[in-house]
């Protein structure tokens, strides 16, 4: 387990490139405040996987799902998430997909492209 619960916080770099993303150019954020919401994203979390633990163990399942996820979210009143996760989820698996396909279609082609060059040389 966990020594410390500052163990179980964000990296700050992470946090302070969200921080400028999110924030329009020239705003300054202490570092008492990057803590703060570095340990409140660290609590989200962890309440995150809490609820979606506990859904999937429901559905004897030892895997938490993206559904599990999404699930917990609406349980936990965080409904305004599900939408833009949702897209982004299919954006992903769309992104999979479209590599899997790739290399599968390299691997034939190149087998494919062997043969007909082994045929060739005989």
């Amino acid at each position: 387990m966990v020594e410390r619960i500052e163990d179980l916080n964000l990296p700050n770099a992470v946090i302070t490139r969200l921080l400028k993303d999110a924030l329009p150019d020239g705003a300054n954020v202490s570092k008492e405040a990057r803590s703060a919401i570095a340990r409140a994203a660290s609590v989200f979390v962890i309440f995150l996987t809490s609820t979606s633990t506990s859904l999937a163990r429901k559905q004897n399942h030892k895997t938490i799902t993206a559904t599990n996820i999404l699930d917990a979210l609406k349980q936990l009143e965080f409904e305004s998430f599900i939408d833009p996760l949702t897209k982004d989820l299919e954006a992903y698996r769309k992104v999979v997909k479209d590599k899997k396909d790739k290399a599968k279609k390299d691997t034939s082609g190149t087998e494919n492209g062997t043969e007909k060059e082994s045929e060739n040389a005989a």
